[in-house]
């Protein structure tokens, strides 16, 4: 059973189960989830489990039996489907709650590395207390359990005054989690450290994404919406999965109450990298961004044809490669794609550069998650030299893509200079 705020999923009352399941009818009647079966299909079944009390059953192979209909044997690192799922229910959940304009609002989650969805109540005194009190109510009650604090100060304390003491103690076991909670929460975590030398600095932040022409649009009728017209007409505009990121990265720069200016590839000048950190978007559609990796030890290639695209490692006898094929890509939509992430001092502009660009959009959306999420930077931990943080840095990713949807991306392989 999993562990909310000291008590279990059987714990739960008819109440909070309700309020549960309200809360999850609102997220799924949002259009995040609306116009989808499978995550909302997936995000109802952990639910119901969790709230049945078999949250600890919750593993990647059963919710691919259970929910997707998969035969018990199947390998889950080719049909990695759970993964991916539970990665894009996460993003569209904090997307939700991020422009829910109620601060009251019961918070449904499903945190990095886990598939048991976690419940957290509003911050008054009439949600917390229940929980905490079953929390209290189970030690004291248990078999040679030691005797609560309360008990023992009851004691030696007359009758009128026990109930006082019995709040005070509540009180403070509850400031004490909270103290311990804010100082686990004010640690910098690997993410912030890898931001801290732009948000540290005064300096005005860009944001360089790529730009499609497009030779048209189509137009409806304002009387009669089911008659359309085509005009043919040159315009910018961006795609569809490079917006994704564009948006994590806004959000990110949002939050932190830093200025920013969008510059599309094609308008972007010398000058415009000059003024302060940009943060590059996207590879063979980015022409800045190919400037800016191709002296890095990790860079972007490609044959003649255009068929077949890749990142190489420059530093490699064996000329070490991460590859895709355009036409696997673009007939499947399902392909392991790789990308760059990047922080380094550019030579040209003498500014910090950000790069997060996929061979295709699909490693573009990776890296920006990898980027603007704590929980996906973690998984660079182990490969972190000391004072990585004052370095310049360069990451391969790699990333199943599965129906054009990225899954959480892996590292392969890093440098620090």
């Amino acid at each position: 059973m999993t562990d909310y705020g000291g008590v279990s999923a059987a714990v739960y009352g008819d109440a909070e189960k309700a309020d549960i399941l309200r809360q999850l009818d609102r997220l799924l009647d949002n259009p995040h989830f609306s116009h989808s079966k499978r995550f909302p299909s997936f995000l109802r079944f952990i639910i119901q489990e969790e709230l049945e009390g078999r949250g600890d059953q919750l593993k990647e192979r059963t919710l691919g039996i259970e929910v997707f209909g998969r035969h018990a044997g199947y390998d889950t690192t080719t049909d990695p489907i759970v993964r991916v799922t539970a990665a894009e229910i996460r993003k569209r959940i904090a997307q939700y709650y991020q422009d829910s304009d109620s601060p009251d609002e019961l918070r449904i989650s499903l945190p990095p590395g886990s598939y048991i969805p976690h419940f957290e109540w509003p911050h008054s005194a009439s949600s917390l207390t229940p929980a905490t009190l079953v929390s209290l109510n189970e030690l004291s009650s248990a078999p040679h359990a030691p005797e609560p604090v309360a008990q023992v100060l009851a004691a030696h304390t007359p009758a009128h005054s026990r109930a006082w003491w019995r709040v005070l103690v509540l009180v403070l076991l509850i400031a004490a989690a909270a103290g311990s909670a804010f100082w686990l929460n004010s640690r910098p975590s690997t993410l912030d450290k890898f931001w801290a030398p732009i948000f540290g600095s005064n300096d005005p932040i860009a944001l360089c994404f790529p730009q499609s022409i497009f030779t048209g649009q189509t137009l409806l009728d304002a009387a009669t919406p089911n008659q359309v017209r085509h005009l043919d007409e040159h315009m910018r505009g961006v795609v569809l999965d490079d917006l994704q990121p564009l948006m994590s990265f806004s959000g990110l720069l949002e939050m932190r109450h830093r200025r920013y200016t969008l510059l599309g590839e094609d308008t972007a000048t010398l000058t415009d990298l000059r003024q302060g950190p940009t943060i590059f978007l996207g590879a063979f559609d980015n022409t800045w961004t190919l400037r800016m990796t191709r002296d890095l030890r990790y860079r972007f290639g490609n044959d003649p044809d255009m068929t077949h695209f890749w990142i190489e490692d420059t530093q490699s006898h064996n000329q070490l490669r991460w590859s895709i094929d355009r036409e696997v890509q673009q007939a499947t939509h399902n392909y392991r794609d790789y990308a760059i992430v990047a922080r380094f001092r550019d030579a040209n502009t003498g500014k910090l550069a950000i790069v997060a660009a996929g061979i295709a959009r699909g490693g573009t959306v990776a890296a920006g998650e990898f980027l603007t999420q704590p929980g996906e930077m973690e998984a660079i931990k182990a490969y972190l030299p000391k004072d990585w943080d004052q370095k310049n840095m360069e990451i391969v990713l790699s990333t199943e893509i599965i129906d054009g949807i990225s899954s959480p991306p892996k590292v392969v392989a890093t440098y620090f200079w």
